[in-house]
């Protein structure tokens, strides 16, 4: 984790034994995005519009076992298959706080290196978080990933 012009920044570097496509299309097709989104007790993706392009919107909604139901939207600012993928961040619940994220794919061997960075966040707690949130949810990903 670093630090850029005072804002905290989240760092996460994951290799999948699965070919670039496969990771794009998971983050980038809403069938197979409800079957990973969320922290680990989340019980379902009540919602996944995505509309991927440059320009295009995303709103993604999540049901925890409380009950709870969390919605995040945002912007895609750079889409670039099956390599880049960027786009602002915002909850439903504080929409003032626009955060970034963006996800780099390189192939590595037969698989791909996913370079996760979540950036430009209100304070630090947000982004400690957004480190428990996405630790929980890319463990999901990683499950899929490895299930073939």
């Amino acid at each position: 984790m670093a630090e850029t012009q005072d804002k905290p920044v989240l760092e996460i570097t994951r290799r999948y034994d699965a070919p670039p496509e496969r990771v794009w299309q998971a983050w980038t097709d809403a069938q197979a995005l409800t079957r990973w989104f969320g922290p680990g007790g989340t019980d379902s993706v009540t919602q996944a519009d995505l509309d991927v392009r440059p320009g295009g919107r995303y709103t993604i909604a999540f049901r925890t076992p409380d009950g709870e139901e969390h919605r995040v939207s945002g912007v895609y600012e750079q889409v670039a298959a099956p390599r880049l993928l960027s786009f602002t961040w915002a909850w439903q619940s504080t929409p003032d706080r626009v955060s970034f994220v963006q996800v780099e794919l390189v192939p590595d061997g037969g698989g791909t290196r996913m370079h996760f960075r979540h950036d430009r966040f209100f304070d630090r707690s947000a982004r400690d978080n957004h480190e428990r949130g996405w630790t929980a949810t890319l463990a999901k990903l990683d499950a899929l990933m490895a299930s073939g």
